[in-house]
């Protein structure tokens, strides 16, 4: 009976980064909450609070890292946490958000779609690659192709454009139609930046 394990004994183990790291995915799903509200009601205001959560969920990524390491407790499980949680605030918001701005053809789904798994993709390849991408001190030095978080700028972008009426129907370069089937130019962006995440000649420096 000694050795039961007690109730929620895998979250009494949890350190303080792995709660911040948690913290951070919540917040990437309340934001796909709001965008989803914001879809079914079109009040505004769930479209910015999706939006001003994302930013606050990046801040929740990076603090997790330093707790991590200042205390020494870094672990395979914070690993795997920080990945699942990037995968909700940095890939499937911010696709979320692009369908709430207006990008919802069907060839706007394949766009976010395909979006979505390169960040899948680029996550399981940074933890499968982390120690052959480490220098001597065991920190990795450099990034293969864009990180996920980086998606952040596409958000900005789309509240630059929603803030100045640029959205919806109004969306920049309008829409085109392909055998029946919408696509808005826009969504090509997210093809690009999920193709320039699973880049493996991309090499940025890790900070």
């Amino acid at each position: 009976m000694a050795d039961r394990p007690r109730h929620f004994s895998m979250i009494r183990e949890f350190r303080l980064a792995d709660l911040v790291t948690l913290l951070n995915g919540f917040l990437g799903a309340g934001a796909l909450l709001a965008f989803m509200r914001f879809v079914v009601d079109q009040e505004t205001v769930f479209f910015w609070l999706g939006t001003a959560l994302l930013p606050v969920a990046l801040l929740m990524d990076t603090l997790d890292g330093r707790i991590a390491r200042r205390r020494g407790v870094a672990s395979p499980l914070g690993q795997e946490l920080d990945s699942l949680a990037d995968v909700v605030s940095f890939g499937v918001a911010p696709a979320a958000m692009a369908f709430a701005a207006g990008m919802r053809g069907g060839l706007d789904a394949l766009c976010l779609i395909f979006f979505v798994g390169c960040g899948i993709s680029r996550l399981a390849r940074y933890n499968v690659t982390a120690s052959a991408l480490s220098g001597p001190s065991g920190k990795v030095t450099h990034f293969e192709g864009l990180p996920i978080p980086t998606s952040l700028l596409l958000v900005t972008a789309l509240a630059i454009l929603a803030g100045t009426g640029h959205w919806q129907e109004g969306l920049p370069l309008g829409v085109v139609t392909v055998a029946g089937i919408r696509l808005h130019p826009w969504s090509l962006l997210y093809v690009l930046w999920g193709s320039g995440m699973i880049s493996k000649t991309l090499r940025i420096p890790k900070p």
